[in-house]
């Protein structure tokens, strides 16, 4: 049965680097530490050690930088009528990380005109992506993937659309599903999926109430798109050139490679996925310019890593809190062809929903 928008259990959240913390996966059997989100329950704990380079950073190694080159794009919080139907496809929004923080997805939705005071598609030929991450951290993972699959009929009896693309937590959560606490060749040692899970914010109310037709439509979610020369993918990362050098062979290797259920390629595809910071720094632009070069698109759009980290608002090079994360929109960088969606809903930021193009 689908739930409904706005149902979810609601948690208290506070703007502490804690909501954020995505340890790496330990190479250890034995207790696993549990990450201090709502919704977790108690359990043995260990010190994780052996924090492979190529995984997502935590906390402790998130540098933040202030650069010149970056851009926050203000955004009117004014509630907004419909989109207007017209001749030719609606408008395009993009969605960014959600993380189970559905009661925020519904009111982001309902202020862009998306969505109605009862939850339902009210758009009409309107087109929205997500951009992955929809479980883990937040309260209510599986409420926010059952709206999500129900816009998506909604919006296509429309003459719309709202589609999804996968994200890192897409892939842990089937791992942790298919593969539970079998061991899999980390390339620092021994790891499980369920471990992993576990220490980057699953929940297990998502878990309990997860169902074959979830697992279904995670599997076969894009990894990339290009749409009005966008090119949208969930990581800000370069390694999806490793998987084809097409978007249709991209999305085509990663559906494969989940149908094959072999869980060291499936932890190898998750590994990859959850690498960041690609595209910022020295270097940066060049990364994108080789992505959308083989893809397509003139900027890409992405989520994945928090807008708060890569400006500076939350934490610092040194570990010092600068205080709370202050998110108005997204973040455009590396010369100006980078778009970041991640708005921090986790760390108390805001979950971000934008029209293309940004008029910056």
């Amino acid at each position: 049965m689908t739930q409904g928008a706005g149902q979810g259990p609601e948690v208290e959240r506070t703007a502490t680097l804690r909501d954020f913390r995505v340890p790496a996966y330990v190479h250890e059997t034995g207790p696993y530490v549990r990450s201090a989100h709502p919704g977790d329950a108690a359990g043995p704990v260990a010190e994780p050690v052996g924090f492979p380079q190529e995984y997502t950073p935590t906390e402790r190694d998130l540098p933040v930088i202030n650069r010149g080159d970056t851009v926050q794009v203000h955004v009117d919080p004014t509630p907004v009528a419909p989109p207007a139907a017209g001749p030719g496809p609606g408008p395009l929004f993009v969605v960014g990380d959600v993380h189970g923080y559905l009661e925020e997805l519904v009111a982001a939705l309902q202020e862009k005109g998306l969505i109605d005071a009862a939850g339902h598609w009210c758009a009409g030929t309107a087109r929205l992506w997500f951009l992955g991450d929809f479980t883990d951290r937040g309260p209510d993972g599986i409420g926010v993937i059952d709206l999500v699959m129900r816009l998506s009929a909604e919006a296509a009896a429309a003459g719309g659309y709202c589609k999804a693309l996968m994200g890192n937590h897409e892939l842990l959560l089937i791992g942790a599903k298919r593969f539970g606490d079998t061991p899999v060749h980390s390339g620092a040692g021994t790891a499980t999926f369920q471990a992993a899970w576990l220490l980057n914010g699953g929940q297990k109310t998502d878990m309990d109430r997860l169902q074959d037709h979830h697992l279904q439509w995670m599997a076969r979610l894009d990894a990339l798109t290009e749409t009005d020369g966008h090119l949208l993918v969930h990581s800000d990362t370069t390694a999806y050139l490793d998987y084809g050098d097409s978007i249709e062979a991209v999305n085509d290797n990663v559906r494969e490679t989940l149908t094959r259920n072999d869980a060291d390629e499936v932890w190898d595809l998750f590994r990859k996925f959850t690498k960041r910071f690609s595209f910022r720094d020295e270097g940066g632009a060049d990364a994108v310019r080789s992505l959308l070069d083989t893809y397509g698109g003139t900027r890409i759009v992405h989520g994945h890593s928090p807008i708060p980290y890569l400006l500076g608002e939350v934490g610092s090079e040194d570990g010092e809190d600068n205080g709370g994360p202050v998110v108005e929109g997204p973040h455009v960088y590396a010369d100006g062809l980078a778009i970041a969606m991640d708005g921090g809903v986790t760390m108390a930021g805001k979950l971000l929903v934008q029209q293309l193009p940004l008029h910056n």
